[in-house]
């Protein structure tokens, strides 16, 4: 089988290292069964030197495939119900949700689920510009709605089975938090509106743009009158899955086990998908800061479960085990990597110690801002390289949250002793 650009459209990316791939799992909400998370756990061992890598969006992905290894993993995954078509490419990306312990999280994640299963592989809307991302979440706290191309979030208004939609917003080398598109929108005529917005994105941006380039060029009022109008409202039939996700009665039902950096060793999420299977309802999340979360069942053991995760290595004992710090691949893995983002973030969490718990962290490799350090009071970016008597080495911008909707850089150019130096201050 011969590589080709579009095998992106099935979530496959080079590595940055020759012969290498790297396959993206795409999971509506970050949500993943105890058997999906046990046949990747399978797969990782076999083909991906043993990690997963968790990442910012819910996803899941292996890493070191060779490109004969390619077909055969897609067809596991296929077996049970894991696909991948629009994780990676100019396509409707994975549908993020970071409120699945909120009230209101069964309608949240049926919500997610209708629009991954409308737009994963659906043709008209695979040869977008660039990536198209849609986020739900309960509400404005966390910021994850400024950051997506359609954000959607239960209408301030209050009023039931309607959204405020949110639109063009992105980070990378121009972070730009989205806007408000609309309010109260009705639930059934969200995926009308998403299908307008994709398609004069399409129509109206060149390649390789995101939608607030568009936005930049034609302005939101003008943005406004093409999308929007009478919104075709279409009724769905009821749906006996409306949650997956099993809901505790209180916050000492949700589980936590910490990943750092995001990787996971295939041991660590095969005994995850036991506990999950066991207490949990055989469900397992996501989570946009890499971790994975479990909410017990109904009558769950909270101590059993709590002392499993522990035997499997998460009982939350260590700084690293504890902190947010959300970590890309950077040059480990990826392309685009100008910094060994793990190594760095370990080395800040020894620098800090005990003193990292009070903040959230975030490092990417790259100005593309992956691990999305804008949305953290702490931020990492790997900027630039420069060459000094030590050959080419990276420099680093530290980012610090404010009264702005993203964190912005306080300090830059600094060079790995300085950025360590600079952390110790905070």
């Amino acid at each position: 089988m011969t590589v080709e650009k579009n095998l992106r459209l099935e979530g496959i990316y080079p590595q940055r290292q020759k012969e290498f791939y790297m396959q993206r799992v795409k999971l509506p909400a970050g949500i993943v069964s105890a058997e999906q998370a046990l046949k990747v756990a399978q797969l990782a061992e076999r083909f991906a030197r043993g990690v997963v890598h968790l990442t910012t969006r819910g996803s899941i992905e292996l890493h070191w495939l060779t490109e004969g290894d390619l077909e055969y993993v897609a067809g596991q995954l296929a077996q049970v119900g894991l696909y991948n078509r629009g994780a990676c490419g100019g396509a409707v990306r994975g549908v993020v949700c970071g409120s699945l312990s909120a009230a209101g999280a069964p309608a949240l994640e049926a919500l997610v689920r209708r629009i991954h299963r409308h737009f994963t592989g659906n043709a008209r809307f695979e040869k977008l510009p660039k990536k198209f991302k849609v986020g739900v979440e309960a509400d404005v706290s966390s910021g994850r709605h400024l950051i997506q191309d359609l954000g959607l979030v239960p209408a301030a208004s209050g009023e039931p089975s309607r959204f405020d939609v949110w639109a063009a917003g992105g980070l990378g080398r121009e972070p730009i938090p989205g806007f408000l598109l609309a309010r109260d929108v009705a639930e059934d005529a969200l995926i009308p509106l998403i299908e307008r917005v994709a398609k004069v994105y399409e129509a109206h941006t060149p390649a390789g743009k995101r939608l607030k380039h568009l936005i930049r060029e034609i302005g939101q009022d003008e943005f406004r009158l093409r999308v929007l109008g009478e919104l075709e409202e279409v009724s769905s039939a009821p749906t006996l899955t409306g949650s997956l996700v099993p809901v505790p009665a209180d916050a000492s039902g949700r589980l936590v086990a910490h990943v750092f950096a995001g990787e996971l060793p295939c041991a660590g999420l095969a005994a995850l998908a036991e506990i999950a299977r066991k207490h949990c309802g055989g469900i397992l999340m996501i989570t946009g800061d890499q971790n994975v979360v479990l909410h017990l069942v109904d009558g769950g053991e909270r101590d059993e479960a709590v002392a499993a995760l522990a035997a499997a290595g998460f009982a939350g004992e260590s700084t690293r085990e504890r902190v947010t710090f959300r970590v890309c691949p950077g040059t480990h893995e990826c392309i685009m990597g100008l910094a060994p983002t793990r190594e760095v973030a370990a080395a800040v969490v020894e620098e800090m110690g005990e003193e990292a718990l009070g903040l959230t962290w975030a490092i990417s490799g790259c100005p593309n801002c992956c691990a999305q350090p804008q949305l953290s009071q702490a931020g990492i970016v790997a900027s630039r390289l420069v060459t000094d008597p030590a050959g080419r080495a990276p420099r680093f911008d530290l980012y610090r949250s404010g009264a702005g909707p993203f964190a912005e850089p306080v300090q830059q150019g600094l060079t790995l002793p300085q950025l360590l130096a600079e952390v110790k201050k905070i």
